[in-house]
C-alpha cells in the first residue's frame, strides 16, 4: 500500500458506505416528518417539538455511554446494534397512525445513533494514521453529506410520482435502512479489548486537560446553533414552496459533500482549529442573511453557504478530538465531545423556540450569527497567540 493511499483503508471505506445509506433513509424521512406527523396523522405542532427535543437529548446520553464502553468492549458490536436500531426505529415511524408512536419510533431510531455514532468514530480513529485523521473523517463526512443529498432528492422524486401520498414515499426510507445495517456486518474491529481491567484502574484514565478544554470552547460556541427545522422554518416564512424547501436543503447538503473532504485535508496540512474558524464565518454569513432577506434566491444561496459549515466543522471537530485523544479513551473522549454537542443544540433548539414561538423569527437567526461570529473572532485571536508564542 502507498503512502498516499494508507488512509483509505476497508473499514473506512465500509463505513462511509454504511453512513451514506443510513442518512439517505434518514433525510428522506426528515424532511417529510412534520407532514407526516401534523398533516397525515393529525397531532398538534407541539409534539413535533417533544418528539424532536427528547430524541436529541436520547441520543446524546447514549453516544457517552455508548463511547466510554466501546473502550472496554470494542467497537463493532456497539455500531452494529445502532444501525439496527436506527432501522427499527424508522419502520416504527412510517407504520405510525398516532403521535407516541412516532414519538417511540424517533426515540428508537436516536438511541440506535447515539449507540453506532461515538464508537464508530473511534474506530475510524483505530483504522487510520493520525496524520491522516482529517482527511479520513472529511471522506467519511462527504459520503454521510451525500446521503443527505440522495435523501431529500428521493422524496421529492417519490411525491412525484406518488401524487403527494407522504406516507408511501417515507416508507422507501426501509429500503436503505436495511442495506446499511446489513452492510455494518462487513466491519473489522481492530480495537483490542480490555478484558478483565479493574474497574479502579478504568477510573484512573482521566481525560486530558487540552481535551476537556478544547471541548468546553466548541460546546459554548455550538451553543448559538440553533436546529435546522427552524432555518427551513424561515424558508417557509418568506414564501418558499415545500419542494423548493428540501431542494434547498438537498443543496447545502451537496455542498457539504464536496466541500468536507477538502476540509479535512486542510485540517490535516494547517489546524483543524483554522478551518473550524473559517466554518464559523461560513456560519455567521448565512444565519445573519436568511434573518434579514426576503429574496428567494438569495436565501437559496445562503443555504448553499451553510453547506460549508457542516463541511468544515463536523468532521474537523472529530478529528481535532480524536488528535488529542490516547487508544484508552477514544470512545470515551468521542462520547463526551458528540453528547455535549448534542445537548448544546438541544439548549439552542429551547431559546430559539422561545424566541421563534413569541413572533420574532428573525432574531433567532440574527442571534446565532453573532455568537458563530463571536466564536471565529476568538479562534482567530488564539491563533495570532499561538503564532506569536512560537
Amino acid at each position: 500500500m502507498n503512502k498516499n493511499s494508507r488512509w483509505l483503508t476497508p473499514n473506512l471505506i465500509v463505513l462511509t458506505l454504511v453512513s451514506f445509506t443510513q442518512d439517505a433513509a434518514s433525510d428522506l424521512l426528515y424532511p417529510l416528518l412534520p407532514i407526516l406527523l401534523t398533516g397525515v396523522i393529525g397531532a398538534a405542532p407541539i409534539a413535533l417539538g417533544l418528539i424532536e427535543g427528547c430524541a436529541e437529548a436520547a441520543a446524546g446520553f447514549t453516544k457517552l455511554w455508548a463511547g466510554n464502553k466501546s473502550d472496554y468492549l470494542g467497537r463493532k458490536p456497539f455500531v452494529v446494534a445502532g444501525y439496527g436500531l436506527a432501522g427499527i426505529g424508522k419502520a416504527l415511524v412510517v407504520i405510525a397512525t398516532a403521535w407516541p408512536l412516532v414519538f417511540f419510533g424517533r426515540i428508537t431510531d436516536r438511541i440506535g445513533k447515539g449507540m453506532r455514532s461515538t464508537p464508530r468514530d473511534a474506530l475510524i480513529n483505530d483504522s487510520v494514521p493520525t496524520e491522516h485523521l482529517g482527511k479520513a473523517f472529511g471522506f467519511h463526512r462527504a459520503g454521510d453529506n451525500f446521503g443527505a443529498v440522495v435523501g431529500p432528492l428521493l422524496a421529492v422524486g417519490g411525491l412525484w410520482l406518488l401524487d403527494g401520498d407522504v406516507r408511501k414515499v417515507a416508507q422507501w426510507a426501509l429500503i436503505p435502512a436495511l442495506l446499511s445495517g446489513l452492510l455494518t456486518l462487513l466491519i473489522k474491529d481492530k480495537y483490542v479489548k480490555k478484558v478483565k481491567v479493574a474497574k479502579e484502574k478504568r477510573q484512573k484514565v482521566l481525560l486530558p486537560l487540552s481535551l476537556k478544554r478544547s471541548i468546553g470552547v466548541l460546546v459554548l460556541i455550538q451553543l448559538t446553533n440553533i436546529p435546522d427545522a427552524l432555518l427551513l422554518l424561515r424558508l417557509h416564512d418568506i414564501g418558499l414552496s415545500t419542494t423548493m424547501v428540501v431542494l434547498a436543503y438537498a443543496f447545502a447538503n451537496l455542498v457539504a459533500t464536496f466541500a468536507a473532504y477538502p476540509a479535512g485535508v486542510i485540517a490535516d496540512k494547517f489546524s483543524p482549529q483554522l478551518v473550524y474558524m473559517f466554518g464559523l464565518i461560513t456560519f455567521a454569513i448565512a444565519y445573519c442573511t436568511l434573518g434579514l432577506t426576503q429574496s428567494h434566491h438569495l436565501a437559496f444561496l445562503m443555504l448553499g453557504l451553510y453547506g460549508f459549515f457542516g463541511a468544515l466543522t463536523d468532521g474537523v471537530g472529530k478529528s481535532w478530538i480524536a488528535r488529542l485523544s490516547q487508544p484508552e479513551h477514544r470512545g470515551r473522549a468521542q462520547g463526551v465531545y458528540q453528547a455535549s454537542m448534542n445537548f448544546a443544540i438541544l439548549g439552542a433548539g429551547i431559546w430559539g423556540g422561545a424566541l421563534w414561538s413569541r413572533g420574532t423569527h428573525e432574531l433567532p437567526l440574527v442571534l446565532a450569527g453573532i455568537g458563530a461570529a463571536l466564536g471565529a473572532a476568538y479562534f482567530a485571536l488564539d491563533l495570532v497567540g499561538k503564532r506569536f508564542a512560537h
